[in-house]
């Protein structure tokens, strides 16, 4: 078992990227469902490396503050990408 949390972080980066090249690579005639998955997993990679790989996990306040910005922004792209399938 993992203990340290950069270890742990490293391998749940490396298994979001896995997951988002099967989804790219194999799963491409649902376009939007994948769109979607890969941008969640984009979200929870740029979480996993501020709060563990940046120390953010340390203090709350920023890590919410980062947190609300990066999901507004993949909001944002989230939108501009279902444009065109709407």
């Amino acid at each position: 078992m993992i203990r340290d949390n950069l270890w742990r972080a490293w391998a749940w980066l490396l298994a979001f990227s896995l997951v988002s090249t099967f989804a790219a690579q194999w799963l491409e005639t649902y376009a939007p469902m994948v769109g979607i998955l890969i941008l969640a997993l984009a979200y929870l990679k740029m979480r996993l490396i501020l709060s563990r790989y940046l120390g953010l996990a340390a203090t709350p306040y920023w890590n919410a503050g980062f947190g609300l910005v990066l999901g507004l922004y993949m909001l944002g792209l989230l939108g501009l990408y279902l444009m065109p399938f709407a």
